[in-house]
Order: structure tokens, then sequence, then C-alpha cells
């Protein structure tokens, strides 16, 4: 299978979406105050057996930007001191430039129009990430405004369990409780369960449906 094939079989399975990854750490629920602490990305492919596999993660420590909230009871539950200086965290505008930018590049490389993110419960990396790039001023943002692939939905169809943990360990992924809460386990585990659920839930059920209609 050669390198353009490979570029057009995502695009054309997602309706010229790429599948983006992403999990977020924050300092509280509410994205247009709350400050938004650590941002993961992790860019699927289309591996040579025509299966949905990880390829890069991009991740950064995010600086809380100015007049933010910051929830101690959601630190106590991710473990993260804002303040501690071996963070090395940068402003929350050049974070998301970054890894807008890396994202914008695999779009464009695999033939996409934009990415579609995928997350464990959505929603809620969708709203930190368009409440972030607002406050940002940034002149684009490569994310679908709406459309998400929620892999807490997915696995509760798919596997009967929607705790990612739980999903993990019925899909046999191998998951430390004491990492998680990190932006880049988190969206690296939910990546893995996304793409089990694609290669062997969702496309057996495609394939059972084909035998059937035939």
């Amino acid at each position: 299978m050669s390198h353009s094939q490979k570029k057009s079989i995502i695009a054309s399975r997602y309706r010229n979406l790429l599948p983006v990854v992403v999990d977020v750490e924050t300092a509280g629920l509410n994205p247009e105050t709350d400050a938004l602490l650590e941002i993961a990305a992790v860019i699927l492919k289309i591996d040579d057996q025509g299966k949905i596999v990880r390829d890069k993660t991009y991740a950064h420590h995010v600086e809380p930007f100015q007049g933010a909230r910051i929830d101690q009871e959601a630190l106590e539950i991710t473990g993260i001191d804002p303040g501690y200086p071996l963070r090395f965290a940068i402003p929350e505008k050049q974070a998301l430039h970054d890894i807008f930018t890396k994202i914008q590049q695999h779009i464009m490389e695999q033939k996409c129009r934009r990415a579609v993110l995928v997350g464990h419960n959505a929603w809620f990396d969708l709203a930190f990430i368009k409440a972030s790039a607002k406050r940002s001023q940034l002149p684009f943002n490569p994310f679908h405004s709406f459309t998400t692939f929620d892999t807490a939905t997915l696995a509760g169809v798919a596997l009967g369990e929607t705790v990612l943990a739980r999903a993990a360990k019925a899909s046999k992924i191998s998951f430390n409780v004491n990492e998680a809460h990190s932006a880049i386990y988190d969206a690296e585990r939910t990546a893995d369960l996304f793409c089990y659920i694609v290669n062997n839930k969702i496309l057996s059920l495609n394939a059972s449906s084909a035998k059937k209609s035939i």
C-alpha cells in the first residue's frame, strides 16, 4: 500500500475528518473561567494492515491564563501544582498555537479538511479548547466546531463500560491508575481504546451486517 493510498483511506473513512485524540487537564469544570493546565493531542493514522493506530503525540504543560480560577479540589484530583517551576509550562496561546499548527500539518498530509476531536467525554475537552482558542485570539482552530467521537459513548455501546479505566481493562489495554490524570497518559490510553473499538468492534459489526445482507 503506497503512502498516498494510506492518506486517502483515513480521509474517506471519516468524511474528510482526521481523528485526533485530545485530553486536557484543568483547574475546574468551567472552560470560560477555569485554567487549562495540560493539553495532549494524539494523531491517528491507518497502518499497512488497514487498521487505525496511534501515530504521534504532542503535549504541553500550560500556564494558567491571567485571572484564571483555580479550584483546589480539581488540583487534588489531578495532582498538578500550577506553580511548580519544573513543569516547564508555557503560555496558553503558545501551547495551543503549537499544537494547532502540528495538527494542521497532519490534516494536509492526510488530505483531510479538518480534525475531529476524539475524547473520553469529548464535550469537555472540546469546550476547553474552544474557550482557550477564543481567549487566545488564535486565527484558526483545526477542530470541527461541534462534531466529536466520544469514547465514553463508544465504549458503553461496544464494551458495556463508560469509565476509561474499566473500558481499558475490558479491551485488555494496560491502565495504571497512578498515572491517570496526566494529559499525555490519558490521551494515549483513550487513543488505544478508540483504535481497539474501531478495529475490533465496529469493523466486526460491519462485517456481520454485510454477511447478513448477502
